[in-house]
């Protein structure tokens, strides 16, 4: 087989209060854990520092949109993690502010010049 392969490390039995919870990782690592309702996924998902990414892992995409849009990210994801494409980085909270990594944060860092130029008299 050939192209890249990548390991996930998937950790079980995890809480809310164990950091890989909370804290940003950017490895190949997603804590799983159970929740009783959407309200309480939406609670948990916001309760961090970041945010960066989301991922929603659900057979209803009615329930992903409903929840990707109360989740306080600058992206998230139905059924996949963070893909790295540059230009779809937006970031909020600790996470960092804005879109710079896409023409629209570059364009925040342009001014633009105006030039008249008449030939002649």
């Amino acid at each position: 087989m050939t192209g890249r392969h990548i390991l996930l490390l998937k950790l079980i039995d995890v809480d809310h209060g164990m950091q890989v919870m909370t804290e940003e990782s950017f490895g190949p690592v997603v804590g799983i854990m159970p929740v009783a309702s959407d309200e309480e996924a939406i609670a948990l998902m916001n309760d961090s520092h970041y945010g960066l990414t989301a991922s929603i892992w659900t057979t209803d995409a009615e329930a992903a949109l409903r929840i990707g849009e109360q989740v306080d990210t600058g992206t998230w994801y139905m059924n996949r993690c963070a893909i790295s494409i540059p230009r779809w980085l937006d970031r909020v909270k600790d996470s960092g502010r804005g879109c710079n990594a896409i023409r629209l944060g570059l364009e925040t860092f342009t001014r633009p010049k105006s030039f008249h130029l008449r030939l002649g008299f």
